[in-house]
């Protein structure tokens, strides 16, 4: 039986496992709860701020044979559709707005199938508040009246407003916008307003109160965020007027007058009197409650108070009455009433306004002349005024002012009773000036202080200014700059001046003069002031360019002003250049430059400015260049001997004859010419050391040439006369005196030198310099006696002297030997040297380089002492 049982098992499970095969269940939705947002939107909430596109749920349900599902959603017809699902995912869009004020909940009916079976839910999806809603007033703005006898903390009006949303967005509370200035309050919570305690409504101050209430919700979520909202209306309270407020008097405090002249039924004053409340008010009744002594009575209606009998049956002179204002209701019967006091005073008639008084009795015009600029404080005492007011005690009080231009005088006294004279000062001297104001108008003004009338009378003070010379000239500028061009004639205008002196009459007319260290060529008509040059002056801008000299305005009293006139000279192109002869002498050295100088007179540049240029050049016109501005002469650059220039001339002569003209550039530009002759030489080397390079260097400067010389001269003269001093000093204070040398003259042959122009054709060619005999000097032969011989031809001619004993002189010079030049031998040296008897007279027309005469002269010397040796 067991194996039996065995082998039908398994033929029961295919039989159970092909009947389940053939069943199809349907599919179904999860059931997550309310709080899921996936399963079948069950209980499903969702706040209407939620934004539209936004995905709210997920349906989410399976089939039980695991076939795949698809969700739907749809509404009930005519409802309007919220939301979509996506048929795969089950996902749930928000796609219209959602507003719970205006549909709370939303029926939804919501879909499974498996594609054989579905499944359909009725769902409902609850809609949360959000708050969205402002407060909405019910019964506001609104106007309501209220009487001003309302009492205080009494309710007049309570507001209501209502919030749609829900929760604490849906709770209103109530504010007033500006509690602290209102009279009024409200109820937070219920919206009453009340007038605050304390505080009571007044007609006479204001008839109309506008009060803002503003309706705030308790707050809440909206989009994430918590907010609240408020809404505001306006309750106008119009205040209805009651009769609570007594009458009040308009115009007080009251005053009155009873003058000399009023009579009985003389109005005297009228009060008046308005009823408190305006906006309803009684019909007034005056009546005297005290103080008018029965003299004087009041209407009742009206309140004019009139006088009952004659002033002078008034027995005080100030009455202090007290006046009642009562209203009257609608039955006639007296209500509420003010007092107040009318004070009226007896007076005398103020009929007499200030007169003013001259000598001859009233007027109101005074005149007066006098000079200007009166000391400060004077008195004006050519006015004689009187000013008088003929009433009595207040009335006759008033104030004296002057008005006019300035603060030139002031009147004393300032307050007059009944009478006083009139004394006018003077305050300000410097404005009273004739050259302002040839006349002062002023008004005398007397005005009373006291006097209801207020009466016033005027006069008229004119004040005749005679001038005075407190001015001096004045010119209309500091400094005057002229410009006249040179070689003007004589008389020519140069500059005008002017000067005003304010003053009249002669103090007004100015004189001009000048003066000055640069005056002396200019004159100026006294009365124009127009500046000339002399009749006889030659202005000349080489001469002096420029002057400067004082102009001086006078008037008759001698008060005078400067100005300074400035006068330059405007060069004129009026004088060629020049130079020094019209025919120079040059010598060139190869290879350096000759300067020609032409000077042009002229002051100013360009008139001034030369230019040099060679015209014409003989025998060769290629040969030199000159430089334009300095006017150096030079060999062109590719000649540098003497032996390419007689290439170009095939010539032994070089002297060249060149026409160069100076031209300045003036406008119009003048030119001059000179005739240059140029002898060119080749420079010759100097043996002579350091000197010989001086001579060469100043070869053209025969003049420092010679100052050097003078100057070794001299100092060789010095420093003898120095020893010579010195070596007398040292033998006195031995008291003995030795002849140092003995000194014997012997006639000598001696050559001398003669120079003929080297540049001039010799005798014999090649030859430029003839050295000739001249007469012979004696030969000096100097023997030291005092110290070793060491001239071994030296001879003594004389025996030694004595010694003096007193400074002595040189021996004296042997007799003068026509022909011969005399040595002069001073006593403190062993060196003698050569005085020339006269100096060698160099004549204009020889032209013959002193350099080159320097360097023959040094030649010679040379041999000379070569032959003495």
């Amino acid at each position: 039986m067991k194996n039996v049982k065995i082998l039908h098992l398994p033929l029961l499970f295919l039989f159970v496992h092909a009947c389940f095969a053939q069943a199809d269940f349907a599919p179904y939705f999860f059931d997550n709860g309310p709080y899921s947002h996936n399963g079948n939107l069950a209980l499903f909430s969702l706040s209407e701020d939620t934004a539209v596109g936004t995905q709210i749920y997920c349906l989410n349900g399976t089939d039980p044979e695991g076939q795949k599902v698809r969700y739907g959603l749809s509404f009930d017809p005519g409802s309007k559709e919220y939301f979509r699902v996506d048929p795969e995912s089950g996902n749930i869009t928000l796609v219209e707005k959602l507003d719970r004020e205006k549909q709370d909940s939303i029926d939804v009916l919501v879909s499974i199938t498996d594609g054989q079976s579905k499944v359909v839910e009725r769902v409902t999806i609850f809609v949360m508040d959000a708050n969205d809603e402002k407060p909405e007033f019910q019964n506001m703005p609104a106007i309501i009246d209220v009487v001003e006898t309302t009492e205080s903390g009494s309710s007049i009006y309570k507001a209501q407003a209502v919030d749609k949303d829900t929760g604490s967005g849906g709770s209103v509370t109530y504010f007033l916008q500006n509690p602290q200035s209102s009279l009024f309050a409200i109820d937070r919570h219920s919206g009453v307003l009340r007038i605050k305690s304390g505080e009571m409504l007044d007609y006479e101050k204001t008839k109309t109160h506008f009060v803002t209430v503003i309706a705030k919700d308790g707050g809440g979520t909206f989009n994430g965020k918590e907010q609240f909202l408020s809404s505001s209306a306006t309750l106008t309270i119009n205040v209805i007027d009651a009769q609570d407020t007594p009458p009040s008097f308009i115009g007080t405090p009251y005053f009155a007058y009873v003058y000399e002249v009023s009579g009985p039924g003389s109005e005297i004053f009228s009060v008046n009197a308005k009823d408190g409340d305006v906006g309803n008010p009684n019909p007034i009744r005056y009546s005297f409650d005290d103080g008018d002594d029965g003299v004087f009575s009041i209407n009742r209606t009206s309140g004019l108070i009139t006088l009952l009998t004659l002033p002078i049956h008034l027995k005080r002179e100030i009455f202090n009455i007290k006046v009642r204002a009562s209203e009257v209701s609608p039955e006639g019967r007296l209500m509420d009433y003010s007092l107040t006091t009318v004070v009226i005073r007896v007076v005398d008639l103020n009929n007499n306004p200030p007169t003013f008084y001259g000598e001859n009795g009233q007027q109101n015009m005074f005149e007066l002349t006098m000079y200007e600029h009166p000391p400060e404080g004077e008195i004006l005492r050519g006015l004689k005024i009187t000013v008088n007011d003929s009433d009595q005690g207040a009335n006759a009080k008033f104030n004296l002012r002057l008005i006019g231009p300035g603060r030139m005088l002031r009147v004393v006294p300032q307050t007059v009773l009944n009478e006083a004279q009139v004394t006018i000062l003077v305050e300000d001297s410097a404005a009273m000036d004739y050259e302002k104001h040839h006349f002062l108008t002023y008004k005398l003004l007397a005005v009373e202080i006291d006097t209801p009338e207020r009466f016033s009378a005027t006069a008229d003070i004119v004040i005749h200014l005679l001038d005075t010379n407190d001015n001096a000239p004045k010119f209309s500028s500091d400094y005057y700059i002229a410009r006249i061009p040179e070689n003007s004639p004589g008389g020519s205008n140069v500059v005008s001046v002017t000067a005003i002196d304010p003053d009249s009459g002669p103090w007004g007319e100015v004189k001009y003069s000048i003066y000055g260290s640069g005056a002396d060529l200019f004159l100026i008509h006294p009365e124009s002031g127009i500046i000339y040059s002399q009749p006889w002056a030659s202005l000349d801008a080489e001469v002096r360019s420029k002057y400067n000299f004082y102009v001086k305005a006078e008037d008759a009293e001698g008060k005078y002003s400067l100005a300074e006139v400035f006068v330059t000279v405007l060069d004129l192109n009026d004088h060629p250049p020049a130079f020094n002869d019209n025919f120079l002498e040059k010598t060139m050295v190869i290879g350096a430059p000759v300067k020609i100088q032409a000077v042009d007179d002229d002051a100013e540049v360009p008139n001034n400015v030369i230019e040099y240029a060679i015209m014409k050049a003989e025998p060769d016109n290629n040969i030199f260049d000159i430089d334009a501005d300095t006017g150096e002469i030079v060999l062109k650059s590719y000649i540098k001997s003497m032996a390419i220039i007689q290439n170009i001339t095939k010539q032994r002569d070089c002297t060249w004859s060149l026409l160069v003209q100076a031209r300045d550039r003036g406008q119009p530009s003048f030119s001059t010419t000179a005739v240059v002759k140029i002898d060119i030489t080749e420079a010759t080397q100097l043996k002579g050391g350091p000197l010989g390079s001086f001579l060469l260097q100043n070869r053209n400067k025969p003049l420092q040439i010679l100052g050097m010389l003078a100057g070794v001269i001299s100092l060789m003269v010095v420093v003898t006369v120095i020893i010579s001093t010195a070596i007398f000093m040292r033998n006195k204070k031995s008291n003995r005196i030795l002849p140092n040398r003995r000194v014997r003259r012997r006639p000598r042959k001696q050559q001398t030198w003669n120079f003929k122009n080297p540049f001039k054709e010799p005798e014999t060619p090649g030859v430029k310099f003839i050295v000739e005999e001249e007469e012979r000097e004696p030969e000096v032969v100097v023997e030291n006696a005092n110290y070793n011989n060491n001239v071994s031809t030296a001879v003594r001619h004389w025996p030694p002297p004595p010694p003096p004993c007193a400074p002595c002189l040189p021996p004296p010079p042997p007799p003068y030997i026509p022909g011969e030049r005399q040595w002069v031998v001073p006593t403190g040296s062993t060196v003698v040297a050569p005085k020339p008897k006269k100096k060698p007279v160099i004549t204009r027309q020889d032209t013959v380089n002193k350099a080159l005469v320097s360097e023959l002269k040094m030649r010679l010397e040379q041999k000379r002492n070569n032959s003495f040796t």
